[in-house]
């Protein structure tokens, strides 16, 4: 239950707040060091305006770049879409529960700072045993009080996992290890509050990319950053859920995107890609296609 002193508090946060939404959880394959270079790439008309009539984003991941637009241009409408459901939980409950979120995690926050690293480790696979458990019997498909705890675990976990990794078994069990951090931020409210204003005139799908098709039209804004093809066999940024990304999957979203190239002048949308998309055709004449080196991590 939250207090009368809590909602003051939460407001007077809200209202000393700028513009400065971030993931709210660490996401493999994170853009957060490309974001310059991604807004050097917008359009021509959208800089100037600094207005995006319609954002598709069909693998949001942890949401770098739509966050880092929300902040710095005017976004009319936004859809977000990930196949993840524990991730998409996430948002949905920053979404519609900010505050019983934030309440949540400061009382796991206090309990679990308080414990020596022994009992943290206890702790942190207690919670992972719940979290699993819980699966079991979860209802996806209907939003209830369920979705908080659950969004709640999901922070947590991410936050003090090893290495702030999500990954799933083919039971689709999180099963990240422990990590020892001295002091880690489990409840960063104002992050939290400024997601939640982020997330307003924005619908956000637990879904496949292929459904993003339903809601481009003209003058949208689609941004393209899917999981890669492993370099090698120890390479695993494909794993972003228990099914993984197969390379089906890559020739599904080349069709997908070679479907988009067709009628980009009929539709008069806009495409921001990632250059591992011309794995399966090679690029056009004339086609623009710079490279910016980085290393591939975690969105922050």
């Amino acid at each position: 239950m939250i207090q009368n002193s809590e909602i003051i508090l939460h407001q007077n946060i809200r209202d000393n707040l700028k513009n400065e939404a971030k993931p709210f959880v660490k996401w493999a394959g994170g853009k957060s060091q490309l974001l310059d270079e991604l807004a050097e790439r917008l359009p021509i008309n959208i800089k100037t305006s600094r207005t995006i009539e319609k954002y598709v984003e069909p693998f949001v991941g942890g949401g770098a770049f739509f966050f880092f637009l929300k902040n710095n241009y005017k976004v009319k409408e936004a859809f977000l879409y990930d196949i993840n459901k524990e991730l998409i939980i996430g948002y949905k409950v920053i979404q519609k529960d900010v505050k019983e979120l934030i309440c949540r995690l400061k009382d796991i926050e206090r309990e679990y700072l308080d414990l020596n690293e022994a009992d943290r480790k206890d702790y942190y696979y207690k919670v992972r045993d719940m979290y699993n458990k819980q699966q079991d019997n979860f209802d996806y498909n209907t939003y209830n009080n369920e979705w908080i705890e659950r969004a709640a675990y999901l922070i947590f976990l991410n936050k003090t996992c090893f290495n702030g990794l999500f990954r799933q078994n083919k039971s689709g069990k999180f099963n990240v290890p422990f990590g020892r951090y001295k002091n880690p931020t489990i409840c960063d409210e104002k992050n939290l509050l400024s997601v939640n204003e982020a997330l307003e005139d924005t619908y956000v799908f637990a879904a496949d990319f292929e459904e993003s098709r339903k809601v481009v039209t003209a003058n949208a804004l689609v941004y393209l950053d899917p999981p890669y093809r492993p370099l090698n066999k120890t390479s695993y940024f494909t794993s972003y859920d228990k099914d993984g990304f197969t390379d089906e999957d890559q020739i599904r979203l080349a069709n997908y995107y070679k479907e988009w190239e067709r009628q980009v002048e009929k539709y008069n949308f806009y495409l921001i890609m990632h250059e591992h998309l011309f794995v399966f055709r090679k690029p056009k004449k004339g086609e623009d296609l710079s490279r910016v080196r980085y290393s591939m991590g975690m969105s922050k």
